[in-house]
């Protein structure tokens, strides 16, 4: 597969890769804040040249590593029998496991957030880049929309064609819910101090859901 891509764009994939890994082990419990571009670039041995050409702004990271976050969460929903809020819980389960590798990378995305007007499109993945991170799923990977609220909404939709939520219930008003509840609940806990991110997800849930 890695030789029907040039080798520069395979060489632009991986450097994107090793930006962002680099990041991730340096934000640690700390926020995006404290992390320097110059800091990313020596772990990553690479330019700050080479850096904002892929990533103009630092904040570009954060995006990406939630575009690559979202498809995760879509491919292996679309693997599993799980559906409705069975799974819902999972991807708030992805987000607990991922608080205690990355401690830091979710309160980096809420901040983030705080200071854009709308929830920032995905950036779009290139070939080099599904071959890079979906070895086997480059197609089903590439044809997915990377998006929460579409991911909420079919979760609810689920829910209720199963009888777990009310089939009356507004879904535009539980998307907006689940979003409240994915980065207030996380936020939530932090400020509690409480490492048990997934049981303060199933708290708020069983509230928005009752």
């Amino acid at each position: 597969m890695e030789r029907s891509i040039p080798l520069r764009e395979w060489k632009k994939a991986k450097t994107k890769q090793a930006l962002l890994h680099a990041c991730l082990e340096l934000i640690g419990e700390k926020s995006f804040r404290e992390v320097y571009v110059e800091e990313i670039c020596k772990k990553a041995e690479i330019s700050k040249v080479t850096f904002f050409k892929f990533f103009p702004q630092k904040e570009d990271l954060l995006i990406y590593y939630m575009r690559l976050w979202v498809t995760d969460r879509l491919l292996e929903l679309a693997d599993s029998p799980k559906r409705g809020l069975s799974a819902l819980r999972h991807v708030f389960q992805k987000v607990d496991e991922n608080a205690k590798q990355h401690p830091g990378i979710m309160l980096s995305l809420i901040g983030f957030l705080t200071e854009v007007k709308m929830h920032p499109c995905m950036p779009e993945l290139t070939e080099a880049e599904l071959h890079l991170y979906y070895p086997g799923k480059e197609e089903q990977a590439g044809s997915l929309v990377p998006r929460l609220d579409d991911l909420f909404r079919r979760c609810i939709e689920q829910a209720m064609a199963d009888g777990e939520i009310a089939a009356d219930a507004d879904v535009n008003d539980l998307v907006m819910g689940l979003h409240t509840i994915f980065y207030g609940a996380y936020l939530t806990a932090h400020i509690y101090q409480s490492q048990d991110f997934l049981g303060c997800y199933e708290l708020h849930a069983k509230l928005l859901f009752r």
